[in-house]
């Protein structure tokens, strides 16, 4: 089961005179196509790629830690990009930072802005991936946390759902929880991952939220392990079912897949 780490592809370090910029940014991705720009469409990463051109007049090329899919939000977002070094002195970034935030305001803010190293790279230099899954489990809807959160409208057994999160502990191929995937060259992608921590947090008396931490994610992964967990939570399925699915290596074997709603991408780590 264990594979080999993949090799880190190696990083184009700015031209002379420039500079490697980092952003941590949050947004509301309701109204976004997800994050990766798409021509015609209203993307998270379109908006920031239009806002630091207007406000720097420089034209970028954006990297970024997570490409959320459409519906999708994010906390701690990050980015990366190549600004003269002329433009990112404190005060000069300080001032981006506002005018971005500005230009993409009320759905994407800028919490964090700061110069680089020049091998950094938002995607390939993260370490590890933390998303949260916030669950509104109660009979009557609730309006203001409608674009926030899944509502699953009975009651969850919790303590179920928690143990059914053990079993995704550890390096396991997750093909039962993520769509397939290709290469470039047409040959298979692999859909090992190492998690780290999964976890159910109670935040009130109806919302549940599940924690995940892990070294990278296929995509629509978290969104199948909530669908799965939650359905263990709802009695469909008993927690320890969770082995056999992930054995199965089998989309099918898996539940449903959660709404966007409720996913957001919470925080990525580097070194």
């Amino acid at each position: 089961m264990s594979a080999p780490p993949p090799e880190r592809p190696r990083v184009t370090p700015p031209d002379p005179g420039w500079r490697r910029v980092r952003l941590t940014v949050a947004y509301d991705g309701t109204d976004f196509r997800g994050f990766a720009d798409q021509p015609g469409v209203p993307t998270v990463g379109g908006a920031l790629v239009d806002a630091i051109r207007r406000a720097s007049g420089v034209e970028i090329e954006l990297a970024c830690a997570g490409r959320t899919d459409a519906g999708v939000h994010g906390w701690g977002q990050v980015v990366s990009f190549d600004l003269p070094a002329g433009q990112c002195e404190a005060p000069d970034l300080a001032r981006l930072a506002t005018s971005i935030t500005r230009l993409c305001a009320p759905a994407v803010a800028v919490r964090d802005i700061r110069v680089a190293p020049d091998d950094f790279d938002a995607r390939h230099s993260a370490q590890w991936r933390s998303y949260r899954y916030s669950v509104l489990a109660s009979p009557v809807p609730d309006p203001f946390r409608v674009r926030t959160t899944w509502h699953v409208p009975v009651p969850l057994d919790l303590r179920a759902m928690t143990l059914a999160c053990d079993p995704l502990i550890g390096e396991h191929d997750f093909s039962s929880f993520c769509r397939a995937a290709t290469r470039a060259d047409g040959t298979p992608a692999p859909l090992v991952r190492r998690v780290i921590d999964a976890r159910w947090v109670a935040l009130d008396d109806d919302v549940l939220q599940f924690r995940i931490t892990a070294s990278s994610f296929c995509h629509q992964m978290v969104r199948a392990v909530v669908g799965t967990l939650v359905d263990v939570g709802r009695g469909r399925r008993r927690a320890g079912e969770m082995t056999g699915i992930l054995a199965a290596r089998d989309r099918h074997a898996a539940g449903q897949l959660a709404p966007p709603t409720g996913l957001c991408l919470w925080e990525v780590g580097y070194p």
